[in-house]
């Protein structure tokens, strides 16, 4: 019999707030997180927004050398596991260490790192390139850096799966804990790409939306019919996952329970999604399969809606696919339209979103919407958070390479 798995931590570094009770407060405002690029001199970048992660200081959770000695989206990640560790009240001190493992992933990893370092090997030559460069810069590193830092000695891994990352990380550490080969992961995704050849080549992709650099904060707008690409966000989601048994010994508060994960692929096209969101459908069938739920069960869709125009039709034909004639019977929005899209953070950031759907009863709106589009006609929960008793939840992600991800929470019951 596979173990029970529940949420009992929440941990996030985002645009719009950091720790949980920020982001869930701007959230349910519907506030946007969303301004003109800081980081680096945008001018002369088509695109010149970004959902960026304000006054974030990582001494506040690292040691000041060790901070130097990591990339932007590790620092993101081990301040993310310092919050969810202590929302979850776990005396690390008391436990098994060899049972907490890491699933950590990030979708592009230490870009503006590699971006320096190009820029310092062909002005100074390479004697010039710092021995942290390559630990700074590749992908694992997020999980490498959070294990490092709380000693955790249990399995460790980091999913790349563009922006199915987050999603893919907290399902595969669900699947560990459900067959019992450990007790307690630390799970999500973490992203810092607010860089110049990130932005550069986003936008020459034509991805990005590039018509409100002078008015950012309506430049996200999922399912509107005038959505005109993403925009890009960095931050970290990540959350405590435990067996039931090892969350009811300790007494903690579990804020819900993971019962579903399903994952596929397109097989499509390295960027674009299936258009008729056929595969998208079939992971959402697999998670909710694997749940033991219909889709009469769920209440609540926390959608990838990316505001981009195929993913954002893509996904709402793969709904209706699956919930027939109900399908405007279940609600659906996308916190992107605050956040930005966080790439490979997204899936954690958004789960966490989610889960507090889940026991709050209270769903985020889609700000920004203003103008329906033929054909996407769901509750999209336009504008206003909403009170809903929320039995069970969904939250999608999909990523370039036609990677899906999507994982089912629903209220915990003893």
């Amino acid at each position: 019999m596979s173990n029970r798995v529940v949420i009992t931590g929440l941990g996030i570094v985002s645009p719009v707030g950091i720790g949980k009770d920020a982001f869930w407060e701007s959230l349910l405002a519907g506030k946007s997180g969303i301004g003109r690029i800081s980081l680096f001199d945008a001018t002369d970048y088509a695109a010149q927004i970004a959902g960026e992660v304000k006054d974030f200081n990582p001494t506040d959770y690292i040691d000041r050398k060790e901070a130097r000695h990591m990339d932007r989206y590790a620092q993101f990640a081990v301040a993310a596991a310092k919050l969810a560790f202590e929302d979850s009240g776990m005396d690390l001190e008391k436990e098994d260490k060899d049972r907490i493992g890491t699933y950590i992933g990030a979708g592009i990893g230490g870009i503006d790192t590699m971006h320096q370092s190009y820029e310092k090997l062909f002005s100074k030559g390479p004697s010039r390139i710092s021995p942290f460069f390559i630990p700074m810069m590749i992908a694992n590193l997020a999980a490498g850096q959070v294990a490092i830092n709380f000693g955790l000695h249990g399995p460790s891994e980091c999913v790349v799966t563009a922006c199915a990352t987050g999603t893919n990380c907290i399902g595969d550490a669900f699947r560990l804990i459900q067959q019992g080969e450990a007790d307690v992961m630390v799970a999500g995704g973490t992203e810092a790409a607010v860089s110049p050849a990130a932005v550069a080549g986003f936008a020459a992709m034509k991805a990005l939306c590039m018509d409100h650099n002078d008015d950012p904060t309506h430049a996200s707008r999922p399912f509107d019919k005038n959505r005109s690409g993403f925009v890009m966000g960095e931050g970290a989601g990540l959350v405590i996952l435990e067996s039931l048994e090892h969350a009811k010994a300790r007494g903690a508060h579990i804020y819900a329970e993971i019962v579903g994960y399903g994952t596929n692929s397109d097989a499509y096209h390295v960027t674009s999604p299936a258009p008729d969101g056929s595969y998208q459908a079939k992971c959402m069938k697999l998670a909710l399969d694997d749940a033991g739920l219909a889709p009469r069960d769920v209440d609540y869709i926390n959608a990838h809606g990316t505001s981009t125009h195929l993913n954002d039709a893509g996904e709402t034909k793969a709904i209706k696919e699956i919930w027939g004639d109900a399908a405007k019977d279940v609600s659906v929005s996308s916190i992107k339209s605050m956040t930005g899209h966080l790439l490979g953070a997204a899936g954690g950031v958004e789960a966490i979103a989610t889960v507090l759907t889940v026991e709050k009863d209270i769903m985020p709106p889609t700000i920004n919407y203003e103008t329906p589009d033929e054909g996407l006609d769901l509750d999209y929960v336009p504008n206003k958070a909403r009170e809903k008793k929320v039995r069970a939840a969904i939250s999608n992600n999909f990523g370039f390479g036609g990677h899906n991800a999507c994982i089912v929470f629903k209220k915990y019951e003893g």
